[in-house]
Formats: structure tokens, C-alpha cells, sequence
């Protein structure tokens, strides 16, 4: 089963999100919210509460008991919309400002039932003496163009 926990149109940009979600992903519920507890960003108060409530909806909707069963499976951050504002500046000009917003996702699944990653099938091995390698192909003229036209000297004609 997965849990699954979304905030939208949280004040935050993405691409700072990101970086707290990198450090949760994959990890035991318990580690996930000691590390959020921990970590010295904004962004992270808001994802823990995201992560609560993906905790939360397994309790409810899918009854699991023992909370130390779940792992952090899901964490993306997505881009939302942006607040546009603009900023007076001196001699009559305007400087744009953009709050960025962001859409969070936290999935939560226990490891018995959850979604397993399936493992990658081995790549088959190279053969060991390849005869030789191909040579690459000879390249076309280049083309001439306007630009390469004009530098082009152009022989002068002598008055005899």
C-alpha cells in the first residue's frame, strides 16, 4: 500500500525543496522525521508536515499499526505557480520579483507490501576482442553562407 500526502501552492520554491526532500527519500519514517527535526532550512518545517500527514493517511485508510514498518518511497517537489510583484526602483524603473510557490508529494509505503523498486536486469557483457572499430564517416563540405561570403578576399583586378 502507499500513503500518499500532497501540499500545494506552498510558498517555497522547488528547487530548495528539492534539496530537503534529497535527504528523506528512501529512509525509515522514524529517521526521515528526526533528520526534518534537524535540518536547518524553512523548507523543512513544511515537508515534515507533509510527511506527518502521509503517516497519518496510512494510519487511517490502510489501518498499518506499526509505524516503524514505513518507508519514505515518494518525495517530489514540483514547480507551481509564481506570485508576480514589482519593485520601484530609482529614476523611474521597476524591478520584477517572483515568489515562487511549489506542489510537494510524500508517499509513504510499509516494505512488505510496498512499491518495490524491481532490481536492473545485468547488462550482457561486451565481447572482450572487438576486430576493430568503425572509422567515423567523412563529414560533408561545409556550405557557404553569406556571412563567410563577405570575408572572403576577392582577387583585384590590376589596371595593365
Amino acid at each position: 500500500m502507499l500513503a500518499v500526502a500532497k501540499a500545494r501552492f506552498v510558498r517555497v520554491s522547488a528547487r530548495k525543496a528539492r534539496l530537503v526532500l534529497d535527504q528523506i527519500r528512501g529512509k525509515p519514517v522514524g529517521e526521515a522525521l528526526a533528520t526534518l527535526s534537524y535540518t536547518p532550512r524553512a523548507a523543512a518545517r513544511l515537508v515534515e508536515k507533509v510527511l506527518r500527514s502521509a503517516v497519518a493517511n496510512a494510519e487511517h485508510n490502510y489501518q498499518v499499526r506499526n509505524l516503524d514498518d514505513l518507508r519514505v518511497v515518494r518525495a517530489i517537489a514540483d514547480g507551481g505557480p509564481s506570485m508576480k510583484r514589482v519593485q520601484p526602483r530609482a529614476m523611474g524603473r521597476a524591478f520584477f520579483i517572483r515568489h515562487k510557490m511549489s506542489h510537494l508529494t510524500i508517499g509513504v509505503s510499509d516494505e512488505t507490501n510496498g512499491v518495490q523498486r524491481p532490481a536492473a536486469p545485468a547488462r550482457p557483457a561486451a565481447p572482450a576482442a572487438t576486430p576493430r572499430a568503425a572509422a567515423p564517416k567523412a563529414r560533408a563540405p561545409r556550405r557557404e553562407t553569406k556571412a563567410t561570403a563577405k570575408t572572403k578576399t576577392k582577387p583585384s583586378k590590376e589596371k595593365a
